[in-house]
């Protein structure tokens, strides 16, 4: 059991630090629906995304709070049992209904404190960092009792916004700076400390917290020279088809179950995505070659080996993220050809997007191919190609693409 007289020092610590943090960009994200509503908010995203600002954003809403941050060393040893302990420094410290808890997936069993309190009247924010925080038996207990939102690293608008550019304008000068913002941001991503400082060091630091805090530490991984190699492999061979057992092969793992596990994890901490190829089988899908995608550009090009043919890779991860950003379910799509990503809507496949740098004569068999037959396959209309620069559209039959450059398309 934690002291109730060292914790209260802490949480003073903790209370004066946050509410000296800098109000930083507003997110994306509805303030009023998640302020109208007694229900609890769980925001969840990797490290250093934004998650703290976000709750101090929404701590200028109220006059009073509580605010406890788990990811502090001195309450390393914090259990379920010292929630108790918490309520009574927060009660001595002043009045307030509303309580704001950052990193809650350090203390076991949260979620029972969390209800306990959201019964009793508390309004309550929650973050963490990982992809699991209201799995399916937590999410059990607070059925009915949350609101969710899954924190990612800039979009392209937010970005913008950090950069004072008004992209609502129209004119060349600001078209000007759209393009070179654009630039930036396909290369560098978009981790808020990042874009403040421009230091790659940052980056680099934050993806070893996540390797050793989030996953070597929290799931106690034994083969760890073996997992920093599958780490740095995915991150080197972004968007590119693997399957478990040429990986296994690869790297040398003693089993695929270790190869898939240990991909899980990093889905869970938010620094890989695993895409499915589509198929009315869901065995099929699961047992089909995976593409693998990462949080942020920036932090793939800080920490994997780059090559010549990557440019067109990284415009593929960044719109891979943004359909995540945009809360879609996506898949790939291979049959006679290939379609980068199809979209699935209540159970039926509503759009089809392919992403080239540009449509030139020696590719466009291949794009167009692919998305026709995608097309064809899901009897759609329209399809979308996502290029670096270029615009227009094609017709195919009766199937019209559209052509869009990336950063309008980031815009919408």
């Amino acid at each position: 059991m934690i002291q109730a007289e060292k914790l209260e020092e802490i949480i003073a610590d903790q209370l004066k630090a946050f509410k000296a943090k800098d109000f930083g960009v507003k997110r994306g994200v509805d303030f009023q629906k998640h302020l109208k509503t007694n229900q609890i908010t769980v925001i969840s995203g990797i490290r250093r995304s934004g998650k703290s600002t976000l709750l101090f954003q929404f701590s200028k809403e109220f006059e009073r709070f509580y605010y406890v941050n788990f990811d502090d060393e001195r309450l390393v040893d914090f259990t379920l049992e010292d929630f108790d302990t918490l309520m009574l420094v927060f009660h001595k410290l002043y009045h307030s209904r509303v309580v704001f808890i950052d990193e809650v997936q350090n203390v076991e069993r949260w979620e029972l404190f969390v209800r306990r309190i959201y019964e009793e009247g508390y309004k309550v924010f929650v973050t963490g960092s990982n992809a699991k925080l209201l799995s399916s038996d937590l999410a059990t207990r607070l059925t009915g009792r949350y609101f969710k939102i899954e924190l990612y690293p800039f979009s392209f608008k937010e970005y913008l916004n950090f950069e004072k550019v008004d992209y609502g304008k129209k004119d060349t000068l600001t078209r000007s700076k759209i393009l070179r913002n654009f630039s930036d941001y396909l290369t560098e991503g978009g981790f808020p400390e990042y874009v403040r400082h421009r230091e790659a060091e940052f980056i680099k630091r934050i993806y070893e917290d996540v390797l050793y805090k989030d996953l070597l530490v929290r799931f106690k991984v034994k083969e760890t020279k073996s997992f920093r190699e599958l780490a740095g492999f995915l991150f080197s061979n972004f968007t590119k088809e693997l399957s478990y057992r040429s990986l296994k092969n690869f790297l040398g793992f003693k089993s695929i179950t270790s190869v898939k596990n240990y991909i899980g994890f990093m889905q869970e901490s938010y620094l890989i995505f695993e895409l499915l190829k589509y198929d009315y089988s869901l065995k099929k899908q699961f047992v089909s070659d995976k593409k693998i995608y990462v949080i942020d550009n920036g932090m793939r090009n800080a920490v994997a080996f780059s090559f010549s043919e990557d440019s067109g890779k990284m415009l593929e991860n960044l719109v891979f993220v943004e359909l995540k950003r945009r809360a879609k379910e996506v898949y790939y799509y291979k049959g006679k050809k290939e379609c980068d990503f199809i979209i699935r809507e209540k159970g039926k496949i509503t759009e089809a997007i392919q992403v080239t740098q540009r449509i030139e004569v020696d590719n466009e068999t291949r794009e167009l191919g692919g998305m026709s037959e995608a097309l064809e396959r899901f009897r759609l209309k329209t399809g979308l190609i996502i290029t670096e620069d270029q615009a227009g559209e094609k017709k195919i039959g009766s199937k019209k693409i559209k052509i869009m450059p990336a950063w309008k398309w980031l815009l919408e």
